[in-house]
């Protein structure tokens, strides 16, 4: 089932047309959480424009978070509600490249459009003054720079484990002003809850086996050759098949749509008489040019790029790549929903070692940087269980034992 949002988008300009900025911000519809935030100066324009662009930079950022996902969409701006509605033409053409540019982000079928009073959009109307006023001062808006009910959500790294990361890369980017709002909650920790919480939904996390480019430590993320499994990996995705089989535990198999994982999972679902789901959540980080390159070959071409990909998870490669912050925003959406759909069953993850290391992570509430202090050995099991008070545990890591037959 497709997530939900609601984007409440606002813009404006001080002058009209004058110094313009937008603000955006992607909301739970149940909980009124704020997943993600988009802000910008635009330099001179008017009203509408800023307001356009508003709506276009809040529809991006929702579709970096689930591109499946229906949006309702909640603006002041009684012309580009019904504009977009389609109730009302649009003659400027100022506007007719915007809302064409609008229509384009999502389906028209995932979104729906309606007009609240200004008064009930003060985060998205805050969120533009913010991007103005940092205009004005020759700076470029960031989250929580000026609202000080924020401050307490947005640690600078490395503090703490959050992060105010660029929707970057093949996650489905936002414009550079759009950021995740909080790094994707842990889960909380105590033993306050009744001891009886029933069985809890247990993730079997199964890295793909090899590729060719596997044993040469080459970047192989979602956005290069889709290299299938080697011989040596379809041994191993046949031994982890007899291991799970033999363990007898495994009631669902979701795959992420990478050749190499589709391959490793078809393997073990022939042998336990299942069927795969794909999931697009679970599919490796777009490591942009460093794609079939080695750690060296990056260091050599890359290594202002690489330095700061390293000291912060906020960094893309280079290239257009994804930031493990917006890897991590796109798991903890698909762990979210995959608990929903299995929960009290035990399920198979293959997917990859970023999307791996990121559920152990989060699990444990380890900072970003702890991603680099895991190992994740090719065809490995690992464990996650997920309770109903919200706790997790982590049941294993980097499990080869199967392979050594």
């Amino acid at each position: 089932m497709a997530n939900r949002f609601i984007v409440e988008a606002d813009g404006g300009s001080r002058g009209n047309p004058g110094p313009a900025g937008y603000g955006a911000v992607v909301l739970d519809p149940v909980t009124g959480e704020a997943l993600a935030e988009a802000a910008e100066y635009i330099g001179t324009a008017t009203n509408n424009v800023a307001e356009y662009k508003g709506l276009i930079a809040g529809l991006k950022a929702a579709k970096a978070l689930d591109p499946e996902a229906t949006v309702q969409v909640r603006m002041d701006s009684k012309l580009v509600v019904e504009q977009m509605s389609g109730r009302w033409k649009i003659k400027h053409p100022d506007m007719k490249p915007l809302a064409a540019e609008a229509r384009g982000v999502l389906p028209a079928g995932q979104v729906t459009y309606q007009w609240i009073p200004r008064e009930k959009n003060k985060h998205a109307d805050r969120l533009a003054n913010e991007a103005m006023d940092a205009g004005k001062a020759g700076k470029r808006w960031e989250p929580g720079a000026s609202a000080a009910g924020l401050h307490t959500r947005m640690t600078p790294e490395p503090a703490a484990p959050v992060s105010a990361a660029p929707l970057a890369g093949s996650a489905g980017a936002a414009d550079a002003g759009t950021a995740a709002l909080t790094e994707p909650k842990a889960v909380p920790l105590g033993w306050a809850a009744p001891a009886d919480l029933g069985a809890p939904t247990t993730f079997v996390l199964l890295r793909h086996g090899e590729t060719a480019l596997t044993p040469q430590k080459r970047f192989s993320g979602s956005g290069g050759s889709d290299p299938e499994l080697s011989p040596a990996g379809r041994r191993q995705a046949e031994q982890a098949a007899a291991a799970l089989a033999a363990r007898g535990t495994v009631q669902a198999v979701v795959s992420s749509p990478v050749r190499r994982c589709r391959e490793t999972a078809a393997a073990v679902a022939a042998r336990l008489g299942l069927e795969v789901r794909i999931d697009e959540g679970l599919r490796e980080a777009d490591f942009g040019a460093w794609e079939g390159l080695t750690f060296a070959e990056v260091r050599e071409r890359y290594p202002d790029d690489l330095d700061a990909w390293l000291a912060s998870s906020k960094a893309a490669p280079t290239g257009g790549g994804e930031s493990f912050a917006a890897v991590a925003r796109r798991v903890a959406l698909s762990r979210d929903k995959l608990i929903a759909r299995y929960a009290g069953r035990t399920v198979l993850l293959v997917t990859h070692v970023t999307p791996v290391k990121t559920l152990v992570r989060l699990a444990l509430g380890a900072p970003p940087e702890s991603l680099f202090r895991m190992e994740l050995s090719a065809a490995s099991l690992s464990a996650v269980a997920y309770y109903a008070d919200g706790n997790a545990s982590l049941r294993l890591l980097n499990d080869t034992s199967h392979l050594r037959h």
